[in-house]
C-alpha cells in the first residue's frame, strides 16, 4: 500500500491506518528509534507512541511523505524518551555521543531561546546541510539525524571509522563557522 492509501486510512480513522503503517514502516521507525535510545524495549515503546500520534495528528496533518512524518515523529518520542531516562544518569544509545559532538557548535540552549528564534536556527541548518556534497551530506544525517553510530556509517559507505570520524569532524567545523557567520553561535 503505498503513502497515499495510508494516509486516507487514517482520514477515514480506519484501524487499519496503523496495522498497514506497521507493515510499510515499522522497521524504519524502530531503527530511529534504537538508534537514539539503545534498548529494544524502549525502542518498541517508542514506535508504537509514533502510531498513535500520527493517528492523532492525521487529520488534520496530510503528510505528503509518510516515511519522513513518521521519522520527525519518531525520533522527537525517542529523544524525549532518552532525555527523561538520562536525566539522572548518562549513557546508552547514540544520543549521547552524538549531542556532545554537536554541542561545540550549537549555540547554548537558553541561549538560543533567549536572542534567537528556534526556526531560524532550524533554517539555517537546514539550508547548511543541502549546500553540502551528496557525500558529506549523507554521512551527516546518518550521524546526526538518524543517530547511527561511526562504524555503521563507516560500513554502509565502505569507509574507514577514521575517515568518517574526520568527514564529521570537518563538517561540524563548517558547521560552527556558518553559525557565527549567521549570528547564531
Amino acid at each position: 500500500m503505498d503513502d497515499r492509501q495510508i494516509v486516507n486510512l487514517y482520514w477515514r480513522r480506519s484501524e487499519k491506518a496503523i496495522e498497514e503503517t506497521a507493515l510499510a514502516y515499522g522497521s524504519y521507525c524502530y531503527s530511529i528509534a534504537y538508534n537514539v535510545l539503545n534498548n529494544g524495549a524502549d525502542a518498541e515503546e517508542c514506535v508504537n507512541d509514533t502510531y498513535l500520534d500520527a493517528w492523532n495528528s492525521i487529520p488534520p496533518h496530510r503528510p505528503s511523505v509518510l516515511s519522513t512524518f513518521l521519522g520527525k515523529i519518531t525520533r522527537r518520542i525517542s529523544i524525549d524518551k532518552w532525555r527523561k531516562s538520562n536525566a539522572e544518569k548518562r549513557g546508552g544509545g547514540q544520543a549521547a555521543v552524538v549531542l556532545d559532538e554537536l554541542e561545540e557548535c550549537i549555540p547554548d540552549k537558553s541561549d538560543v531561546e533567549q536572542t534567537v528564534e528556534t526556526q531560524l536556527l532550524t533554517d539555517v541548518i537546514n539550508s547548511f546541510v543541502k549546500e553540502l556534497p551528496n557525500r558529506e551530506q549523507r554521512v551527516f544525517i546518518c550521524r546526526y539525524w538518524y543517530m547511527d553510530s561511526v562504524e555503521a556509517i563507516a560500513a554502509r559507505f565502505g569507509f574507514s571509522e577514521s575517515k568518517v570520524k574526520s568527514m564529521l569532524y570537518r563538517t561540524r567545523q563548517k558547521l560552527r563557522e556558518r553559525l557565527i557567520k549567521e549570528g547564531l553561535k
